[in-house]
């Protein structure tokens, strides 16, 4: 038997370089980006750039020359799509002064602008479509990226090259885009907890994803909303109030005493199986999803149907998709510990006096 899920490091809690594409030559020297290796995984990024300013998913875009039909390029956010592109070009530009390479990210920056909703969230897709890649979509950190990128174009020397009409744009809609985080927190009995992986562009209501991902209360996207929050300068009232409400939510949705092994299974379809076994000494999971009203986990199979417990589910979807992890762990033992620390003269204050 397997311990499945073990207890990340902080480095490890984020994307890793080893997954491929452009984020693994993002912290290369210098005389590396200056050197032929460098050129030719532009060249190869640069061929995948559609007419939009975009990137698409699902490939690897340094690897080589893109030799299909430009217009069935499909540019996203999901999947780590475009924000990767664009940084390893501004740290090509940034090194070989190439125009190429400057109008390329100029293209990105402008199609980040251009993608955001008038309520300040961003789809998973530009344009949207008519299902949920349309709404604000928080899953996989799609908008956290977004806005990582929009705030180091105006505050990074990386960016030093863009206008400064492009940048007084992108802050204008980095601080929409925190005003549309505040928005999207879930109250629940007038109490405030955390984030749906998705939520309507108009409305600001937690919705649903692909049809196991049900409207509930996020887990694993919450984490990356609040370390956003967390990052910022100065933070208001309401970015304090949001920050905390989503700690002590965190709390409250501990999952103690459990754990998850991989058993073999030859007659499954990944010829394993994923079980939930009580661990006295295990520290604390979180699940994926959780009911909005009870609070409490939810798990799905294809047909949207929510099940109390992970064994409930067919073994397609209890073995292909994480529904039990230990997401805020470091944001709980160290990131929020760290944030507290630094602003306890303004968290003394009460709120309505701030």
């Amino acid at each position: 038997m397997i311990l499945l899920a073990t207890l990340p490091s902080q480095a490890a809690k984020k994307a890793s370089k080893s997954d491929g594409g452009p984020r693994q030559y993002l912290d290369k020297p210098d005389d590396w980006f200056a050197g032929p290796d460098a050129k030719e995984i532009a060249t190869n990024i640069l061929s995948y750039q559609s007419s939009l300013g975009g990137w698409p998913k699902n490939v690897d875009t340094t690897a080589k020359l893109y030799d299909g039909d430009p217009a069935r390029l499909k540019p996203t956010f999901d999947n780590k799509a475009t924000v990767d592109e664009l940084r390893f070009l501004a740290r090509a530009f940034d090194v070989t002064k190439e125009p190429k390479y400057q109008a390329a990210v100029e293209k990105g920056v402008d199609y980040i602008l251009k993608a955001q909703y008038p309520s300040g969230g961003w789809p998973q897709f530009y344009p949207p479509d008519n299902s949920y890649h349309r709404y604000i979509t928080f899953n996989d950190d799609v908008m956290v990226r977004v806005m990582e990128l929009l705030r180091d174009t105006y505050t990074s020397d990386r960016f030093a090259f863009l206008d400064a009409a492009r940048k007084k744009s992108a802050k204008t809609e980095f601080d929409l885009g925190v005003q549309c985080i505040l928005k999207c927190q879930i109250k629940v009995d007038g109490k405030l907890t955390a984030w749906c992986a998705q939520h309507d562009e108009k409305t600001f209501a937690p919705t649903p994803g692909r049809s196991f991902e049900l409207t509930s209360i996020s887990g694993s996207e919450s984490v990356g909303v609040v370390e956003l929050l967390m990052s910022l300068d100065d933070p208001s009232p309401q970015v304090i109030q949001s920050i905390q409400s989503a700690i002590a939510w965190f709390e409250s949705a501990k999952l103690p005493g459990i754990k998850v092994d991989q058993e073999d299974a030859p007659d499954t379809i990944k010829g394993h199986d994923r079980v939930v076994v009580p661990d006295a000494s295990a520290p604390p999971m979180w699940a994926r999803f959780y009911d909005i009203k009870t609070n409490k986990p939810i798990f799905s199979d294809r047909d949207g149907i929510p099940k109390a417990e992970l064994a409930e589910i067919g073994d397609e979807r209890r073995n292909g998709y994480r529904w039990l992890d230990y997401w805020p762990q470091p944001l709980l033992d160290t990131e929020y510990p760290a944030w507290k620390a630094k602003w306890a003269t303004k968290l003394a204050v009460p709120t309505t006096q701030q």
